[in-house]
């Protein structure tokens, strides 16, 4: 469970530079030319790769590729809809909660087996 819970943790500081990557520059350099955006998304990104190589390389000692997959999409989920509120000011929306109970149910599939080693 400490091999999970080191993943998870990996992946949630991953995610948010991921999430800053791919859509801060939306808000910040909007007014700036694509070619800016990119580079300074792929200077952000490289942090999100430093910590998501090692979480998915630490995960697949217990857990298998679908399964590390859609911990990353929960977690995605789980950075996005405060980024969108807090950082991005739109609003609230029902669908971020029919969006989890998806998640949830792909959740449920991938882990009602035996995690591996664990």
């Amino acid at each position: 469970m400490r091999t999970i819970a080191l993943t998870a943790g990996l992946l949630c500081l991953s995610n948010i530079f991921m999430t800053f990557a791919w859509y801060a520059h939306l808000k910040e350099l909007y007014q700036k030319p694509w070619l800016v955006a990119a580079l300074v998304s792929w200077g952000i990104a490289l942090f999100e790769y430093l910590l998501q190589v090692p979480a998915n390389r630490i995960g697949f000692a217990v857990l298998n590729v679908a399964q590390l997959k859609i911990l990353q999409e929960v977690i995605t989920l789980t950075v996005f809809v405060p980024f969108a509120f807090l950082y991005m000011r739109e609003p609230l929306k029902l669908d971020y909660l029919w969006a989890a109970l998806c998640i949830l149910g792909a959740v449920y599939f991938v882990f009602r087996g035996r995690v591996a080693g664990g």
